[in-house]
């Protein structure tokens, strides 16, 4: 054996198996939000008999359960200048008119700009203009700034509805 000692050598099949496993992780997570509310279903199953042993009529107006996101996103195209929050706001309140009586989980808005942190800054401004436009709609709602290439002045907006 020569006297130099022998180094280790990085394997890219060593990595392998954390990423299987960080797959696999990712795929338990989705299917774990993929499932319904375990409580309302168990309740539905083993309805509890009355007193007189007839069923109820019609079924409880009040939900059981936490309240669950819509899987589809309502998606907008918002156009304003850079800075102009009173043109803003109106293309927000023109463009959701139609869920005012909706409830916002989440939004994901995608600032156009030819850089990044300009159009994260114009997403940022979006975001803002939204609890002004709509504060009842948006009180709890998280956003999310992010970039998309193009022409300063507009953003792509995917809003996340609560179920009704």
């Amino acid at each position: 054996m020569s006297p130099r000692k022998r180094g280790f050598r990085f394997n890219p099949l060593h990595l392998a198996g954390w990423l299987f496993a960080d797959m696999l992780l990712v795929l338990a997570l989705v299917s774990m939000g993929d499932r319904g509310d375990p409580l309302a279903a168990q309740a539905a199953a083993h309805p509890s008999p009355s007193a007189d042993a007839k069923p109820s009529p019609k079924p409880s107006p009040t939900p059981t359960g936490p309240r669950s996101v819509e899987r589809k996103p309502v998606k907008l195209h918002v156009t304003a200048a850079t800075g102009d929050t009173a043109r803003m706001v109106k293309e927000l309140r023109a463009a959701t008119a139609r869920y005012k009586e909706r409830d916002a989980a989440f939004v994901l808005t995608f600032g156009q700009a030819h850089e990044p942190a300009d159009g994260q800054a114009y997403a940022r401004d979006i975001n803002k203009s939204l609890h002004k436009a709509r504060p009842h709609m948006f009180s709890d709602a998280t956003t999310r700034d992010f970039w998309n290439g193009g022409v300063s002045g507009a953003a792509d907006l995917e809003i996340y509805f609560y179920t009704r």
